[in-house]
């Protein structure tokens, strides 16, 4: 490990597979779940430039036209006396809330803020999409080794069969030996069709995860091989991996909008203050209304303050204090649990390298020591009793290496996922998209 460096954005590239990097560049144009993200982001952005409106004067402009009747027996409505007329009245509207107590700056602030957790949650999105990923590709690769595995242990054992029918046929061996053997090699066999259904499951989602239909299933084909881990990672202190979390950094977002609402529901307590005017004009003809007699105009200003309301304002600034308080524990939890994932993922990378380098010693031995049998069988120096103690051993110290490679790329990529520059990721992708 490597202290004082980040793991960039793009994190899967450290396990080194052209084929993997191209996977998840196709998904991240691809799927719906981040295309519903960042539709999410963008309708929190549209909705903090609408809250911004608040802060201007709001202008209506109106015009309405009437032909009308007066009745006989009542006074013309009109200077001419005439009973029918027309009516036309063009006005224009000014109103203005203002800021008096802060309540418009707190209701943007805390827009601003809900836009903010959204964008840190496009950037979790864009985390799980990669990890779900790079999982998939990891098991894809390690059901792939599991089936060469049972082919090797397969080939492995019909050369044995071959070894014992020979010497049957010499007389060294009793039929039940080979009975047996033929026994071994069929469950061996039996094996194979259930690892390939589960490939072809796992082929499945990572198409789905691509933004495919099932039958639609990427080019790229993956092997534990072809996942190259690195041998230095880049490891800064883990308060500074937490810092970048988004998970973390919505949390904090969603404090900020917890606090500014409470400011919100404070003003909402205090005077409202409203400015209005209009002007307009008013005639029987559209030439008229120009005339400086037809023109009218209001401005008014008024203060409002609740003098009862059965306590409602007040409950609702103690429900918004609520959920602030709400707010500030469910970071603080999130916070915990952050460090608990970056420390358990630091500490899995130790322990895993060692298990690896363990479980791989012990298929070289027990490899080594199933050739030696084999060929001490063909000499007749030792019995079936023996090859069959090597090939189970052989079979079982294999099986615990490729579950150790496995193991080993899913801690890698975890460790990945929570150690990752989050913050990098998102805006890179968005860039390219």
């Amino acid at each position: 490990m490597e202290l004082g460096r980040d793991i960039p954005g793009e994190w899967w590239e450290l396990f080194h597979s052209e084929a993997l990097n191209t996977l998840i560049a196709d998904a991240l144009k691809n799927s719906p779940n981040i295309a519903a993200a960042e539709a999410a982001l963008r309708l929190a952005h549209e909705l903090t430039l609408a809250g911004e409106g608040a802060f201007f004067p709001t202008a209506q402009a109106s015009f309405a036209a009437s032909r009308n009747k007066t009745s006989a027996s009542l006074s013309p409505a009109t200077a001419s006396g005439s009973l029918y007329y027309s009516q036309y009245s063009p006005q224009l509207t000014v109103s203005y809330v203002p800021d008096v107590f802060g309540g418009t700056r707190r209701q943007v602030e805390a827009l601003t803020a809900q836009e903010e957790a959204q964008r840190f949650q496009l950037e979790a999105a864009y985390l799980t999409l990669s990890a779900n990923l790079v999982a998939a590709a990891v098991a894809e690769s390690a059901l792939r080794g599991q089936i060469a595995a049972t082919e090797e242990i397969i080939r492995v054992q019909r050369e044995s069969l071959d070894i014992l029918r020979r010497q049957q046929g010499l007389g060294q061996v009793a039929g039940t030996d080979v009975a047996a053997q033929e026994a071994a090699l069929a469950q061996a066999e039996a094996t194979l069709p259930p690892l390939h259904k589960q490939l072809g499951e796992q082929r499945h989602l990572i198409a789905v995860l691509a933004g495919r239909v099932p039958s639609d299933q990427p080019r790229p084909r993956f092997e534990l091989a072809s996942l190259r881990l690195p041998e230095d990672v880049p490891v800064s202190v883990p308060s500074k991996f937490v810092d970048q979390r988004p998970d973390l950094r919505a949390a904090e977002a969603n404090v900020h909008a917890a606090s500014a609402l409470v400011g919100v529901a404070v003003a909402n307590r205090l005077p409202q203050f409203t400015l209005s005017g209009n002007i307009g004009s008013t005639a029987l003809t559209l030439a008229g209304l120009a005339a400086p007699g037809n023109v009218f105009w209001t401005v008014a200003g008024n203060v409002a303050q609740t003098v009862f309301d059965a306590g409602t304002l007040f409950h609702k600034q103690k429900a918004v204090e609520a959920a602030f308080d709400e707010a500030k524990a469910q970071y603080r939890q999130t916070v915990l649990t952050a460090f608990q994932n970056v420390a358990d993922a630091l500490h899995a990378l130790q322990e895993d390298a060692r298990a690896l380098k363990a479980a791989a010693a012990a298929e070289m031995a027990a490899k080594t020591s199933l050739d030696i049998v084999r060929r001490q069988l063909q000499l007749g120096a030792v019995n079936y009793l023996a090859l069959l103690t090597a090939q189970n051993a052989y079979q079982t110290a294999l099986s615990a290496r490729l579950q150790a490679d496995r193991r080993a790329s899913r801690i890698w990529r975890r460790c990945f996922r929570h150690l990752a520059a989050a913050g990098e990721t998102a805006p890179k992708m968005m860039a390219g998209r």
